[in-house]
């Protein structure tokens, strides 16, 4: 009909559970670690607006979702290459995502160097982070310091280090030095070997250090990604994974959903976390159960034997709604 408005864009049929890592522009960072292509970046004022954008559509589309899809339940990881908790908007976008009913947990990493105050304004049954301690760039107390501070105001968390072999010093200490029931986990060095006497010495500190030490093969093997978990960058194109850059569509046109579904890894190994922890060759859903998106497992210092289960984590009871804005514009 002439003049008539045109049709919505169907919502795109999503599964009963979608886990999305989103990462933006941002490539910012107050650390200089060597181990880093980022370290010390600093990002320029357009690149920080554009950032910004990006950010609060993504946040506006998973809070979409509600109205649009709202037999999904949806994870949030963000993995920005820089540190985002420093930026006003992840902060606002954090608290915004967690009061959503449909929203089950919302995680960033981090390196805890901003202030934490912040998260007195979040629902906790459904905020998380997942930090890592990086020996050289902060101090061993003003780190602790700061995880005594999400302790004590019931933030759920994981705490992490590089296993170069300069920290492990400073990881058994922090190890001694955290409650016993926050996980410290070790990520292995990129492109480091380890011998059966250098893992024995990190495993001590992280049970499931195992996992790390070495790639995975996965080439033709199940993973949940490109199914029930996606990657997503700022301008909403959708990939399966952070690791594979063949892409499945936009997120904001609902083209991915015409490619979701299982599909074996193109690739002839994983090596990183927020990637193998998707193999279903692996058991790390249910080591991780309950706390797979910020990396905290069901049980601290429990390793559990292969399980065929594909399942998802468990769904908790649904929150209320609650009116919070998911944009803030006040300073950085």
């Amino acid at each position: 009909m002439p003049g008539a408005p045109a049709p919505a864009h169907p919502a795109p049929e999503l599964p009963p559970h979608l886990t999305l890592l989103y990462r933006g522009p941002l490539a910012s960072c107050d650390y200089d670690c060597p181990y880093c292509p980022f370290a010390k970046r600093r990002d320029d004022p357009r690149t920080l607006r554009a950032d910004r954008a990006a950010l609060e559509r993504f946040a506006d589309w998973v809070a979409g979702r509600a109205d649009q899809n709202p037999g999904t339940r949806i994870s949030v990881l963000f993995t920005p290459w820089g540190e985002g908790l420093v930026r006003s908007w992840y902060r606002t976008a954090i608290v915004g995502l967690s009061h959503l009913p449909h929203v089950e947990r919302v995680a960033v990493q981090t390196n805890l160097s901003g202030r934490l105050g912040w998260l007195a304004d979040c629902d906790l049954s459904s905020t998380a982070l997942w930090t890592t301690y990086h020996p050289g760039q902060v101090s061993h107390e003003r780190f602790l310091a700061g995880a005594r501070e999400l302790v004590a105001a019931g933030v759920r968390f994981s705490v992490g280090v590089v296993g170069e072999p300069d920290h492990l010093e400073a990881a058994r200490r922090m190890r001694a030095d955290l409650p016993g029931d926050v996980y410290l986990w070790v990520n292995a060095a990129e492109g480091r070997v380890y011998t059966d006497g250098e893992a024995a010495r990190w495993q001590e500190l992280d049970p499931h250090f195992h996992y790390s030490r070495n790639p995975h093969p996965s080439l033709g093997r199940p993973c949940r990604t490109g199914d029930t978990v996606l990657s997503v960058d700022g301008d909403g194109g959708v990939r399966r994974c952070h690791f594979v850059d063949t892409p499945m569509g936009n997120l904001y046109d609902g083209s991915f959903a015409e490619r979701l579904g299982p599909s074996p890894c193109p690739l002839d190994s994983c090596d990183c976390h927020i990637g193998y922890v998707h193999l279903e060759s692996l058991d790390l859903y249910d080591v991780f159960r309950g706390g797979v998106v910020e990396r905290v497992p069901a049980a601290l210092g429990a390793v559990s034997s292969p399980s065929p289960d594909r399942g998802t984590d468990p769904v908790p009871a649904p929150k209320p709604a609650t009116a919070v804005s998911l944009h803030h514009r006040g300073q950085t």
